[in-house]
């Protein structure tokens, strides 16, 4: 071969590299790609992705729903009980993670939570009476996203709990989360023993009423500079919240130490729970992403969410449409004594986090998280990077100083998922596969790209009907 080729040959390689070994033993330099064919070889859902990005009216929903989503100002506003704020838990009702679920497919977690939260409620006098009213349909459980919420994990919110209010006072729309209970053996991992609902007790009976105390007297509390300020301070704002649980604390300090109860017992939580702010970055993310809903013909994704049997993806001209695939199993660093084979699927709304471009996409901003999820910090570098390449845009106020300060990749546009086979990357806890084991790890995982083959073909069918 050195006879035949020119000495000046530079080779380009894409997909498979079978002429690779051969270029390289007569000297001739070669660059591989990871090209692959679009949609994974789906010549269908390929062409519909083609024909999408070649859509210059598809192009123009995507810029408007990229600006609606960093228009976004969430502003926390307050604290009040679920049952006063999301009408369909006036009822005997729950609210879970992820997409819609029937009990008898629901994961160990997830059941666990429910059963939990029914015993909470003082719905059953015991966990086998709460199985049998939730198997029963006594006790119907709809998706968070449903009714204008997320909750982490699990996700279950009941009537009697607590939520943050965050509202964008420009256009009024509203989001709610729950509070963080903190790591390890949680509600929201499936665990419902005696200690789990006594701390429930507490943060409703105790902690509920000083917060709420302290953001009336503050007047509310703009999310969106904090969370700015945390990401330059080493978090993503999804497994790593360290400095924004920080920041909320030494914001908060004056008004909890003015609003009396039991403020050192507060502040000992607080102090003890760095994934607090978690919640209240779940719920702006959720207010940023529900304002680009019902742009038409717009591929942008609005909702990532997974409920440890499905994952569920949700686009922005399509809303409220789910397009759901199998959740995956999480790889990464697990708790002493636990391994792949305890772990529950995903799950958990906090994906929405990554859906407005912090946590497994903003890995860049937060290389210590590599120690927590697995991986290394050039790895969360180039993923960020790898991540803005299936984004329409950067965020204008939410910039990584490992990248000279590049804005957060925002705006997951499903062509450009499925035309590279590149999926968003999501850094997650993990929790046991049974109930009431807790957490037993964290990783980092990715969309699974047959949701978004779903969704661009359902997108490309509804603007040009069923021959593609």
């Amino acid at each position: 071969m050195t006879a035949v080729l020119p000495p000046d040959l530079r080779v380009l390689n894409l997909g498979i590299p079978t002429f690779l070994p051969g270029l390289a033993a007569a000297g001739s330099p070669a660059t591989r790609t990871d090209w692959s064919p679009p949609a994974r070889g789906d010549a269908r859902v390929g062409w519909a992705a083609a024909r999408l990005t070649a859509d210059a009216g598809v192009d123009a929903a995507n810029a408007a729903a990229f600006g609606r989503i960093i228009s976004s100002h969430p502003v926390l506003t307050g604290t009040a009980l679920a049952r006063t704020l999301v009408p369909a838990l006036k009822d005997r009702r729950l609210l879970h993670a992820g997409p819609p679920l029937e009990w008898d497919r629901a994961s160990g977690p997830v059941r666990g939570a429910l059963v939990g939260a029914v015993l909470l409620e003082g719905w059953a006098r015991d966990a086998s009476a709460a199985e049998a009213a939730l198997a029963a349909g006594d006790v119907p459980f709809e998706p968070c996203h449903h009714h204008g919420a997320v909750g982490p994990m699990a996700g279950v919110i009941s009537p009697s709990m607590p939520l943050w209010i965050v509202e964008d006072p420009a256009t009024g729309r509203r989001a709610f989360s729950n509070y963080n209970e903190g790591l390890g053996k949680v509600l929201r991992f499936g665990a419902h023993s005696a200690d789990v609902l006594e701390r429930l007790e507490w943060m409703r009976a105790v902690l509920f009423p000083v917060l709420q105390a302290a953001l009336e007297s503050l007047g509310g509390l703009e999310l969106r500079p904090l969370m700015g300020r945390a990401l330059q301070m080493g978090d993503e704002l999804h497994n790593r919240n360290a400095a924004a649980t920080g920041l909320l604390t030494r914001t908060l300090g004056p008004a909890l130490a003015r609003a009396g109860g039991d403020v050192v017992r507060v502040f000992e939580f607080l102090g003890a729970n760095d994934h607090f702010f978690l919640n209240l970055s779940m719920a702006a993310c959720k207010l940023a992403c529900d304002a680009a809903r019902g742009v038409q013909g717009s591929t942008v994704c609005t909702a990532m969410a997974r409920n440890g049997t499905d994952f569920g993806v949700q686009l922005s001209g399509l809303d409220g449409v789910w397009f759901t695939a199998p959740a995956p199993v999480v790889e990464g660093l697990f708790f002493a004594g636990y391994g792949a084979k305890d772990a529950a699927p995903d799950l958990g709304d906090s994906a929405i986090t990554e859906t407005a471009g912090l946590g497994g996409m903003s890995l860049a901003a937060a290389p210590a998280i590599v120690r927590f999820v697995g991986g290394t910090s050039a790895a969360a570098l180039e993923t960020t990077r790898r991540m803005a390449s299936v984004c329409v845009g950067e965020h204008p106020e939410f910039s990584i100083p490992g990248l000279d300060f590049r804005g957060v990749p925002v705006g997951i546009d499903a062509r450009r998922v499925v035309d590279l086979n590149r999926a968003p990357v999501i850094n997650t806890g993990i929790a046991h596969r049974l109930a009431g084991v807790g957490q037993i790890g964290a990783g980092i995982t990715a969309a699974p790209l047959a949701c978004f083959e779903q969704a661009v073909a359902a997108v490309a069918e509804r603007r040009w009907g069923a021959g593609l």
